[in-house]
């Protein structure tokens, strides 16, 4: 009797367990399958702004760096192997824990550098041009040679993201130079 009883105990469970897996399968799911809500894509815009309140970077200035670097292309890959809108460097991700192929860690990655690097020049006169600089050629160039380095591709770049930067900073003019990387740390746009 026992036995019997053990029987039809496991037997209604293996039906329990059947008719259950039929419901989930065919009922269930098509139903949460309509009720699936994708998440919102967020624009390149709102990516940068949302990085640079992060990081306390001016949104323009990470639009600078941006359309110099890649020209706001995702697909972006330099012959030096940097990668994506900021054109990171591998190493440079890896450092900051990103994927350089993922636009939003791209983006945040390449705009907690340029904070970081904001931090490292603040106070000096050139400060801007300073942190331009370095995300081109690195710090340590810009470190060798007290400033911009002489390199003609970097002082390219510094006046090309300049242009950039004047650009999308309405209040931007050349005087305002000095003390503009405290600005560029500081101003959210």
């Amino acid at each position: 009797m026992k036995l019997l009883t053990f029987f039809l105990l496991f037997a209604s469970c293996i039906i329990a367990a059947r008719v259950l897996e039929v419901l989930k399968i065919q009922i269930l799911c098509p139903v949460l399958t309509r009720l699936h809500i994708p998440a919102p894509k967020f624009t390149l815009s709102e990516i940068i702004a949302a990085a640079a309140r992060k990081h306390q970077v001016n949104p323009a200035f990470v639009k600078s760096i941006i359309a110099a670097e890649s020209g706001f292309s995702q697909a972006a890959v330099s012959t030096k192997g940097a990668i994506g809108l900021m054109q990171l460097m591998p190493e440079t991700a890896r450092e900051f824990g990103a994927d350089p192929a993922v636009p939003e860690q791209n983006i945040d990655a390449g705009t907690h550098y340029l904070s970081w690097l904001s931090r490292r020049y603040a106070g000096k006169g050139d400060a801007l041009k300073r942190v331009i600089a370095a995300y081109n050629a690195g710090p340590g160039a810009v470190e060798r040679y007290g400033g911009v380095p002489p390199f003609r591709e970097t002082r390219t770049y510094v006046a090309r993201v300049l242009r950039f930067y004047k650009k999308y900073e309405p209040g931007y003019t050349l005087a305002s130079l000095s003390g503009a990387g405290n600005r560029v740390h500081k101003a959210l746009g």
